[in-house]
């Protein structure tokens, strides 16, 4: 837990710049994950977040978790459950369009400060999207324009509880995976533990740490990068204690985005059984679908199989 990546922004700033950069690029290679700290996003907004988060749950998701809970038997278990999640969760959607008018049940305080939190973390993404650029040797923006497709990014929030849990040996708070899109970011519960990453085959803590921001890699950004950097496996785990907040942002290419390894990544070698795939974001996400608590490796393979299509762009082939 000690070694878990910390990165304070604050020493981007001055004459600690070079070795917080290097820092970040030992995280996005080793780890795929990183928690930052003095982020740019105040205290008094994020404890807002949070107060307002914990009590949307216990006013308006409780009752109908339990209910799940109920109609699909899930109290008292007796054998591992592997085909659904011990949460709570609704999703807003920013851009490249906003739903959060249509969410129900949101108090009119609450949309707005969502909204704002949502505009803060769109900018911390890019911030960090050039952070990477800069590590990598890209031209600044780069990334950002790889993933805007033509309407810009997609960028929506996962609002997550996980309840307190019987049965945490037989059912997940959420299954492992890796995340298919870009850059996540996080703001979870401090006082609640249960998310964790796959390193070197272990399973490590990701430790819960007041105000700050959990950064996590994405299958386009391990793709982009030729595999430079990687997306990582990780999980949450069920625990009998305590209810864990989770808001997850992500900050995604746009449906039409066509993704492919940055060529001045590509090593000039003739290895090209080693190269990603070129695909259109929005097939990924429906392969995706189907297969999100799986190995990313067979769709990574899956859409090479589909790659010449994309070469060809808009031309009809029979």
């Amino acid at each position: 837990m000690a070694n878990f990546p910390l990165i304070d922004m604050e020493n981007l700033n001055g004459g600690e710049r070079g070795a917080t950069m290097e820092l970040i690029k030992d995280a996005c290679e080793n780890w795929g994950f990183f928690e930052l700290l003095n982020h740019g996003i105040s205290h008094e907004l994020l404890d807002k977040v949070e107060k307002m988060t914990k009590e949307h749950y216990k006013k308006c998701m409780e009752q109908r978790f339990k209910d799940m809970v109920a109609a699909k038997a899930l109290e008292g278990l007796k054998a591992e459950v592997t085909d659904i999640d011990w949460e709570s969760t609704f999703f807003l959607r920013h851009l490249p369009t906003s739903n959060i008018l249509e969410i129900p049940d949101l108090e009119e305080e609450y949309r707005n400060l969502m909204k704002d939190f949502a505009g803060k973390l769109e900018k911390l993404a890019e911030e960090l999207l050039d952070l990477l650029c800069e590590n990598l040797g890209l031209e600044k923006g780069y990334l950002k324009k790889a993933f805007h497709g033509s309407k810009g990014p997609n960028f929506g929030t996962k609002v997550s509880n996980y309840p307190p849990c019987p049965t945490p040996e037989l059912i997940k708070g959420l299954r492992a995976h890796t995340d298919a899109g870009g850059i996540i970011l996080l703001f979870q519960d401090d006082k609640v533990s249960g998310l964790q990453l796959l390193k070197d085959g272990e399973w490590i803590d990701v430790p819960p740490m007041r105000h700050s921001i959990v950064i996590n890699l994405g299958d386009q950004i391990e793709v982009i990068t030729n595999g430079k950097y990687k997306s990582v496996m990780h999980r949450v785990i069920a625990q009998t204690d305590g209810t864990r907040m989770s808001i997850a942002s992500f900050y995604n290419p746009g449906n039409d985005a066509v993704i492919f390894p940055a060529p001045a990544l590509l090593e000039e070698t003739a290895e090209k059984e080693q190269s990603y795939p070129k695909f259109v974001f929005d097939d990924y996400m429906k392969l995706y679908a189907g297969l999100k608590f799986q190995a990313k490796e067979p769709r990574f393979e899956a859409m090479k199989a589909v790659e010449a299509n994309v070469s060809l762009g808009p031309v009809a082939t029979a």
